[in-house]
């Protein structure tokens, strides 16, 4: 082969190179344009690099899907991982402190559809995207426009498959005489319960527990005591410090949870993983498990 033909493929290479370049840089260059669970259309020229996130889930997937390094402040319930401690604390849902936010110029805001102080920062020009988080599926669908968000969508698929990974070994753990048992999980001290159409009733079900409230009551509804008497709960969940004053209320003495002392009482931090719907769904799952696994041989066979 000459040098001249030499030459000549040296060119061509270099010009399919540099083309492949160009149409990279091309596509990168298109801009990212998204619709938020409120319906709101979001455009961004280039990928958001200050982030602040206003609820614990969100800043914990922003975490998990790898862009830590990003989040410029957090609401003021966000604690994990222990890498945000240091990050400035804006608030919560319904009392964001604005001008804080304002300051730290984030691209990007991440937020909860029931958030109702964010309008003023959309007026002011920052973006606010808002997600709804009540089932698994909005979880799901939460972490992959997030990743779209942060340029990372393949870590979406990998962190769900962990949660559903995880939620099959904790279904594994639960012992069989507990399949189909009526199970009530209450939200705080009450009277609100995590319903069967909730992230938290979905994993119930995924555990083999028969919800005591029905779907059509909604993902977490505000219930009347006489309800959960009349539906005579087998296991009871929630707070466990509540549990002594959930002993003495009025009827519930007679109920199978508590004659049997049927409970799962956790702990504020690991609670606080259960009422959280994010990428720790699986971790979740197993801490019910394994209360679960815990009072399954005191029951009837």
């Amino acid at each position: 082969m000459t040098s001249w033909t030499n030459a000549c493929l040296r060119r061509l290479r270099h010009g399919i190179w540099l083309a492949t370049l160009l149409a990279l840089g091309s596509a990168c260059a298109q801009p990212l344009v998204l619709r938020d669970d409120r319906g709101t259309e979001h455009r961004f020229e280039a990928l958001p690099q200050r982030i602040v996130t206003l609820l614990p889930s969100l800043t914990e997937a922003a975490w998990v899907l790898g862009i830590g390094a990003r989040l410029v402040g957090v609401d003021r319930h966000s604690n994990w991982p222990a890498e945000i401690a240091a990050l400035p604390r804006l608030g919560g849902m319904d009392d964001a402190q604005i001008e804080a936010i304002v300051r730290l110029k984030p691209d990007l805001v991440l937020a909860s559809t029931s958030a109702r102080s964010l309008d003023r920062l959309e007026a002011l020009g920052l973006k606010v995207v808002r997600l709804r988080s009540e089932s698994h599926a909005d979880v799901r669908r939460a972490l992959g426009l997030v990743a779209r968000l942060l340029g990372t969508p393949q870590a979406a698929e990998r962190v769900w498959a962990q949660v559903e990974a995880e939620i099959a070994a904790a279904t594994a753990r639960v012992p069989a005489e507990l399949r189909g048992r009526r199970v009530y999980f209450e939200i705080g001290g009450g009277p609100y319960a995590a319903g069967t159409t909730s992230f938290i009733g979905e994993t119930l079900t995924r555990l083999g527990l028969a919800n005591i409230v029905p779907p059509e009551l909604g993902p977490f509804p505000k219930l009347n005591p006489e309800f959960v008497v009349r539906a005579r709960p087998e296991v009871i969940m929630g707070v466990g410090r509540e549990q002594a004053a959930l002993l003495a209320r009025p009827g519930w003495q007679v109920l199978p949870a508590t004659q049997q002392r049927w409970l799962c009482g956790f702990d504020d931090a690991p609670y606080e993983v259960l009422i959280r719907p994010g990428p720790r769904l699986g971790e979740a799952a197993g801490m019910l498990a394994d209360c679960l696994a815990r009072i399954g041989p005191g029951l009837p066979r």
